[in-house]
């Protein structure tokens, strides 16, 4: 139970980037995640089982494929263009701190008890923090060093509103996951009553990402759930069946807001618009041009590599050289793009095909909302870099592990032979 513990604070909380450690040269989320990787350890060495499960087996060959790709993409770096270490060894130990995490989680023989446990924390820890954050930003409350609000725009505990709409974005489909698949009527409200809360969070970021992400993985759920309840001829448990009714009831609210979100993406200047806060100005036209310039150098950069990469960290050139920054390169802030400068065309691959691995294995099990927590990532990461948060990595875990799990009775019969 304190490994669940610890590893749900420490992907509950992994935004938290304002709440440091005094003296530390790491955060709260990170202390969390070491904590539970050298408890899980110890357990190992006290005589813990390990399995090799098919979750196991995708995540292993994942990892080797993108060690093999940044460390290509690094040699080049450090023969053509990189001059600082500090930013590669901070996401090396990042990459290595997640892999960590990943790979102990789905070889732990009974990892979709522990997951799905761990998830119930992970919605209970977010929402004590929502509300808390919340009471700060309402000046309810007051906490020493930490300011929630970036002008307009909702920041909680972290750095950039940005950063907290991913963790709603993910934290959504998640306790949609717990609520859709738990047989308690007390649970499955509380779920509901997260995903509320959850929802208001996103929206004060004002993140058009979030929104985006949304109301695309809600229509997209709601049209897996009435395939699900089709094809098992309609025999779900009413308590199902109310669920989806009720669901199926946000539908038009959901299609009157797409046009909203879809009107801001009609050409890529636009879309590039809707990623900004300048409503339109002069300032929002600016950001969409060095946004757009951003793309485009890092597309270069990795074109000139021949598409090897070159290495973790960031490699794009700044537009601008400003005192705090000299001429330190910058991150493209977009998924794929940092990936294809980092690990070049391989790491791309490898990143689409767990992507699509985890999607598919919790379709087959009919896990609609995990095939959404999945879509999720793939919108909200395509405008902005998610690789190194440990909530996508462990949404990306728990997708594997519930899609390639063993059912109970199966399980159960091999055993008593």
């Amino acid at each position: 139970m304190i490994r669940d513990v610890l590893l749900a604070g420490g992907v509950a909380m992994a935004y938290a980037s304002q709440l440091e450690i005094p003296g530390a040269p790491f955060g709260i989320s990170e202390l969390f995640l070491a904590l539970w990787i050298l408890i899980s350890l110890g357990r190992v060495l006290a005589g813990g089982q390990l399995v090799v499960t098919p979750a196991l087996s995708i995540l292993s060959a994942f990892w080797a494929i993108m060690t093999f790709a940044l460390s290509l993409g690094l040699i080049v770096g450090m023969l053509t263009t990189v001059q600082y270490l500090e930013a590669p060894i901070h996401d090396t130990i990042a990459y290595l701190l997640l892999a960590s995490v990943t790979c102990l989680l789905a070889a732990d023989p009974n990892a979709d008890r522990h997951l799905r446990r761990t998830s119930w924390l992970v919605i209970a820890i977010a929402n004590g923090c929502f509300a808390f954050q919340l009471a700060l930003g309402f000046n309810l409350i007051h906490q020493s060093g930490v300011n929630p609000w970036f002008w307009d725009r909702f920041t909680g505990w972290s750095d950039n509103p940005n950063q907290l709409a991913l963790y709603c974005a993910l934290f959504g489909p998640l306790a949609l996951h717990l609520a859709v698949t738990t047989h308690s009527m007390i649970a499955r409200a509380y779920a509901l009553a997260s995903i509320a809360l959850i929802v208001y969070v996103g929206r004060l970021t004002k993140s058009d990402t979030y929104l985006l992400t949304i109301v695309l993985t809600g229509l997209i759920f709601l049209l897996l759930r009435v395939r699900t309840w089709v094809t098992t001829g309609g025999q779900a448990l009413l308590g199902r069946q109310v669920l989806l009714l009720s669901l199926a009831a946000l539908l038009p609210l959901s299609i009157s807001a797409t046009p909203y979100v879809l009107a801001e993406a009609t050409s890529v200047e636009n879309f590039a618009k809707s990623l900004t806060k300048g409503e339109g100005g002069e300032a929002t036209a600016e950001t969409a041009n060095l946004r757009i310039n951003i793309w485009t150098n890092a597309l270069g950069k990795g074109l000139g590599s021949a598409s090897l990469g070159l290495g973790p960290g960031p490699h794009v050139d700044r537009n601008v050289v400003t005192k705090e920054f000299i001429d330190l390169p910058f991150e493209a802030h977009s998924t794929l793009i940092d990936t294809y400068t980092q690990g070049g065309i391989l790491a791309v691959l490898a990143l689409l095909w767990i992507l699509g691995t985890a999607a598919i294995q919790a379709w087959r099990k009919g896990l609609d909302a995990l095939v959404a927590l999945v879509l999720s990532i793939g919108i909200f990461g395509f405008p902005h870099l998610v690789i190194r948060h440990p909530i996508v990595w462990f949404s990306i875990t728990l997708c594997l592990v519930a899609g390639t799990a063993k059912p109970v009775a199966a399980t159960a019969r091999a055993a008593g032979r």
